[in-house]
């Protein structure tokens, strides 16, 4: 059984849906990596409560990473007096690369899927090991409804989209 690791662009649209219950739909245990989490409750948002709320009641498992950690001692060191504050951008993506290489070299190798939304992440540049597979969000949500566990991934991506939400218009795979 695989483990499904979304990035922030599949929890915000799916928050924006009301439909973040589908990240457990096929059963698999989902993974939320500690950068990401903190990149989309950091600031109040239309969808961050939605998404500590839905972590919280589901029991979620946070990853700790390295590069989390990086991030706090540079908030601590700043906060004093000491170099300079840490950046923001990207290390959602570099935190996830970090869990999905641990995952890559367990004995046996760990399958994972990773659900994205981001055309960076669609590019050949960001590697996953052999063992991780990776789908875009609207691929995620055909998947659902070939399975039958939902009507339309086309209605879920109208609610998303009604609610607020622009989000890529990436096919993947």
């Amino acid at each position: 059984m695989p483990i499904l690791v979304p990035d922030a662009g599949p929890l915000i649209t799916l928050a924006y849906a009301g439909r973040l219950d589908l990240l457990q739909r096929p059963g698999w245990p989902v993974h939320l990596v500690d950068m990401v989490l903190h990149e989309l409750t950091r600031h109040s948002t239309p969808t961050s409560e939605l998404i500590v709320t839905f972590v919280k009641e589901q029991a979620l498992t946070v990853v700790t990473t390295e590069v989390w950690r990086r991030y706090l001692q540079r908030l601590t060191d700043t906060a004093a007096g000491r170099g300079v504050p840490p950046r923001k951008a990207g290390l959602g993506e570099l935190a996830i690369q970090e869990y999905m290489t641990r995952l890559g070299l367990e004995e046996p190798a760990v399958s994972a899927v990773f659900l994205f939304e981001d055309h960076k992440i669609a590019r050949a540049s960001f590697y996953l090991p052999d063992n991780v597979h990776r789908i875009s969000t609207r691929a995620y949500l055909s998947f659902l409804e070939e399975r039958g566990w939902i009507i339309s991934a086309e209605e879920i991506e109208r609610r998303a989209i009604q609610n607020g939400r622009h989000f890529s218009r990436i096919r993947f795979p």
